[in-house]
């Protein structure tokens, strides 16, 4: 198994239909945050995955998804997030990808 990660995955997609296949897509990847924000833990495999699956339902030219790589998780991704106001409850993992 390879060594997982913690990603932040923001998207602003302009139609609803997209825009609802993309939220759908990302609930298996990883946990909402906010309102189109998702943090996935992933493999390498497991982001390609991720990357690959949102290409084929994006429009490229209308669409766009921002991946952030929060590095290894090894307890430091936590140190890397930074929430103002209220913060969400403690997060378990639904989803990781391998």
């Amino acid at each position: 198994m390879g060594e997982l990660k913690c990603y932040v995955v923001s998207y602003d997609i302009m139609d609803q239909k997209r825009l609802h296949r993309v939220h759908k897509t990302m609930k298996g990847f990883g946990d909402p945050i906010h309102y189109s924000v998702f943090r996935c833990n992933l493999t390498d495999r497991g982001k390609a995955e991720l990357v690959a699956a949102l290409t084929e339902i994006i429009k490229h030219d209308d669409d766009r998804i921002m991946i952030v790589d929060l590095g290894p998780l090894d307890g430091r991704a936590e140190e890397r997030i930074e929430f103002l106001g209220v913060h969400p409850t403690q997060m378990e993992s639904k989803a990781v990808v391998v």
